[in-house]
């Protein structure tokens, strides 16, 4: 008797089981999005699916991944239902990394403080380094460099609902690495580089400089043929990003005189760090600027450049182009 009883409860259960897995669910909403947050047990990912009025109880989900030897291979991310799964489909799904992804996108010529506040002001994103130093920013994700300024890749980045901010910042991290060792290795070794580091400086410069791909290599040019004069470069944007918070859109003649390590009218050679991120044709234009005999450039007015091989040449420019137009 005691055979049959359990026989008969096996069926039954393999019946409940049949049923619960071929049954649709009925969810809140279709669409419905959810998220499984990174870390969670299989009894906890079940609690949030039961939370997110998903499942009705978790015991019967639990037994079905158990069955199927997959608890430990339930994927984090936000997902996103068209219609009302099956639980056997919805297993698959959360076992896949079926995820619906969200992105964050850096813009060439950011600062690192605008790209902390971006991190900050995405809801998708874990906000682990809300409370750190940028030091300890850097040491998480094994950054050798003492600044942050300009170590990351202004790109567009998908991740996962609920990933750290620090793995975003690794990947922008590495990604920068990259580009800048391949244009390092494609470098004219003659350029007064000392190392990649520098050449990234040169590059964030130019990032802000000019938003013209064309002129990126003569801006690079004229700052190349200063450091081999040993004239100091004097660019607006490292005086602007010296004054950090307290400079508020104006640019005086008294800023220009007042030295910081980043005012390059008031101190040769190139900045201590990069004053931003700068994007792929920056690098490219630090590492291939144009042959030219130019010493100078002002702004025309229209987001372009006029170039100049002497100082006379240069003041007629200013004269016209911004002395007229003022």
């Amino acid at each position: 008797m005691l055979w049959r009883f359990a026989l008969l409860a096996t069926v039954a259960v393999a019946g409940w089981m049949a049923y619960f897995v071929a049954t649709p669910l009925s969810l809140p909403q279709i669409p419905y999005e959810f998220t499984l947050r990174h870390g969670s047990s299989l009894r906890s990912v079940a609690r949030q699916l039961v939370e997110a009025k998903i499942l009705s109880e978790p015991w019967r989900f639990i037994a079905l991944v158990r069955l199927n030897g997959k608890a430990g291979e339930i994927k984090a991310g936000n997902y996103y239902l068209e219609n009302n799964p099956t639980p056997l489909q919805l297993f698959r799904m959360i076992t896949r990394g079926d995820v619906s992804q969200s992105d964050i996108t850096f813009i060439e010529g950011w600062n690192f403080r605008r790209m902390r506040q971006m991190l900050d002001e995405n809801q998708a994103v874990r906000h682990d380094t809300a409370q750190m130093t940028e030091r300890e920013i850097l040491e998480k994700i094994g950054a050798q460099e003492d600044a942050a300024e300009g170590l990351f890749f202004p790109d567009t980045y998908y991740f996962s609902s609920g990933m750290s901010d620090l793995s975003i910042l690794k990947r922008a991290y590495q990604a920068m690495q990259a580009h800048l060792a391949d244009a390092w290795m494609e470098r004219d070794p003659l350029l007064p580089y000392q190392t990649p580091y520098e050449a990234l400086i040169m590059a964030s410069i130019i990032e802000k400089e000019t938003g013209r791909a064309t002129e990126r290599p003569l801006i690079a040019g004229v700052f190349i043929n200063r450091l081999r004069l040993n004239m100091r470069l004097q660019t607006d944007p490292t005086v602007i990003y010296g004054l950090g918070e307290n400079f508020d859109g104006n640019l005086r003649r008294a800023d220009l005189a007042r030295d910081t390590p980043y005012n390059t009218y008031t101190r040769s050679g190139l900045p201590p760090t990069p004053i931003a991120m700068p994007g792929s044709g920056a690098l490219q234009a630090a590492v291939h600027p144009a042959a030219t005999r130019a010493l100078y450039f002002v702004g025309k007015g229209d987001g372009t450049h006029k170039f100049s091989a002497s100082l006379a040449e240069h003041n007629l420019a200013v004269a016209r182009y911004q002395l007229n137009r003022k």
